[in-house]
């Protein structure tokens, strides 16, 4: 199943809690929560209580990507504030396997991610950890980036391992996903879309949503 994740980064902030239940309205699958640090990322957004009160006022799952540095520390808060899915980057972990476990210990689902330089094999030995590994097809930190083309052979030899290895897990793509592009992302293998101003920058959010699962059933 191919899912659509609204990413509040690219949200009205001071309207937030309308803007989450206006794209669950829409269709999205997932919202997801871009949290920087100012340290890890040159930018600084949010942390538990935000998602505490996302939690309050959506049903759907709450995707926490940590782009931080000691996410350890930070884990069991954002988890318990009602992170469905907690996310770090392989970058800023020095035992990763540690901290992937600890996020499933606080009962969330653990991802791993991949900024565009880092290399497939830096996770080879934790894709049996995780559930969902996360492709940034632009360097993380701000908004409305364009796609970084060369992703595309990254999410096809990533498709491939897990393939192989019979794993079950996820591939989900961050960056300039839009309607143009998701089809071709898909075809790679992806099967998650986190979407911004693809979708919070559209008139009509159920109407880019809409768009852009219609493209997912192309082949």
């Amino acid at each position: 199943m191919k899912l659509i994740a609204p990413s509040i980064l690219s949200a009205d902030f001071s309207r937030l809690a309308e803007e989450v239940r206006a794209v669950e309205k829409a269709g999205a699958d997932w919202i997801h929560v871009d949290v920087m640090d100012g340290h890890f990322v040159p930018n600084i957004t949010l942390g538990p209580l935000v998602v505490e009160a996302l939690r309050a006022v959506t049903s759907l799952p709450i995707d926490v990507h940590l782009m931080i540095e000691n996410p350890d520390a930070y884990i069991p808060a954002f988890v318990q504030a009602g992170a469905d899915l907690v996310s770090v980057q392989v970058e800023a972990c020095v035992h990763l396997n540690r901290t992937l476990h600890r996020i499933r210990e606080a009962g969330a689902r653990p991802g791993v991610v991949l900024n565009p330089a880092t290399g497939l094999e830096t996770i080879e030995w934790v894709l049996d950890a995780v559930d969902f590994v996360l492709v940034m097809s632009v360097n993380p930190g701000f908004g409305g980036q364009h796609f970084i083309e060369n992703s595309l052979e990254k999410i096809r030899r990533l498709h491939r391992r897990i393939t192989d290895a019979g794993l079950n897990v996820q591939i989900e793509v961050d960056g300039g996903i839009k309607e143009e592009n998701i089809a071709e992302v898909s075809r790679a293998g992806a099967d998650i879309f986190v979407a911004g101003s693809a979708i919070f920058q559209c008139p009509d959010y159920g109407a880019a949503i809409a768009a852009m699962k219609k493209r997912l059933l192309e082949r």
